[in-house]
């Protein structure tokens, strides 16, 4: 997701859409190239063109449809549903 545009929705109920720089294990981001969604309820952002976001403030990330891989995730979810499966049949023969 590096480099693609993402909107990030803070507990604050702001809205930020920005180019993705960098994410942590934390969900803390760098966004450059920001753009405030409501500019008449925070007209200071308009001054600012780089963030960086503390993960745990974060409320929702959106990111572009075309950037995730719907055939991958449910694969993997396929295969974790089978992997529980198995593991209730092992548990209810003993």
């Amino acid at each position: 997701m590096i480099g693609k545009t993402v909107d990030i929705e803070l507990k604050n109920d702001m809205v930020l859409t920005g180019t993705l720089q960098s994410v942590d294990q934390f969900l803390n981001m760098k966004l450059s190239s920001i753009e405030v969604h409501d500019v008449e309820r925070y007209p200071h952002m308009l001054s600012v063109k780089d963030c960086f976001i503390r993960g745990s403030v974060v409320r929702y990330v959106t990111i572009p449809e075309d950037a995730v891989d719907v055939e991958l995730l449910q694969d993997a979810a396929r295969r974790e549903a089978a992997h529980v499966a198995a593991q209730q049949k092992s548990v209810a023969a003993q």
